[in-house]
Order: C-alpha cells, then sequence, then structure tokens
C-alpha cells in the first residue's frame, strides 16, 4: 500500500565538543493517512565542498490508514556535487500493535518550506 502526506519537522541542533559530526533531535508531527508523531536523532557532517553525508533513527508512534502503533524508521542520506540519495526504511521486526509486521520505505521531498512524505509499505 502507499500513502502519501505532509509532516512538520523540528530539529534541535546539540552541542556535543570535540565530536568530527553534527547531532540534531528530531520532532515531526505526521499529518494524512500516517497520522502520529516521529522522534530521534540525526548525525550528520557537512564539509564546505558540499559533499554531505547523514544517518538518523527516527521512532513513529500512532497510525497508519487507522491502524495504531509503533515503528522504527532507518535514514540515510547522502551528496557531493555529482549526486545524492536518500534511503528511508521500516526497520523489519520493529512493529507493535496492530503494525507489529509492517516493512517497507518511505521518501520524503521538500517543495519551498513544506515537507511530503510516500510511504510504501506491507502489513
Amino acid at each position: 500500500m502507499t500513502l502519501e502526506g505532509t509532516f512538520d519537522v523540528a530539529l534541535s541542533p546539540q552541542n556535543d565538543d570535540n565530536a568530527p559530526a553534527g547531532r540534531m533531535l528530531i520532532d515531526k508531527t505526521y499529518y494524512g493517512k500516517m497520522e502520529g508523531i516521529g522522534t530521534g536523532q540525526m548525525i550528520s557532517k557537512r564539509l564546505e565542498n558540499g559533499t554531505a553525508a547523514y544517518f538518523a533513527i527516527e521512532e513513529f508512534v500512532g497510525k497508519i490508514n487507522g491502524k495504531n502503533g509503533d515503528f522504527t524508521l532507518l535514514h540515510s542520506g547522502f551528496m557531493n556535487a555529482d549526486s545524492q540519495s536518500l534511503d528511508i526504511t521500516i526497520l523489519k521486526g520493529s512493529g507493535t500493535g496492530e503494525l507489529a509486521t509492517i516493512s517497507g520505505k518511505m521518501d520524503i521531498t521538500k517543495e519551498s518550506d513544506k515537507h511530503f512524505y510516500k510511504l510504501d509499505y506491507n502489513l
């Protein structure tokens, strides 16, 4: 099944002295057929030449098509002058409640200041 909708996100930078990468706390609110909150942490590195990478673990709690539960999303993203990639997957086995057997992938896009998600999943 595929769901599409929007989400709000707030990133809170953390002060980790002597760390080679930045860390942020993630707070999201999802709207649409995926309704709930996402919280997590992101580790990122950006170089002056524009090369960047990030990894995050996000815990979603809420409803998917009216089914209650939670699950973990694993994020990894890379970009440089030639290309970029973003991979967001549901950690298989992380689902609970009515979402206990969930698996799948998510795509996110940003247009102006608005964030959009597309969740392809199986239950």
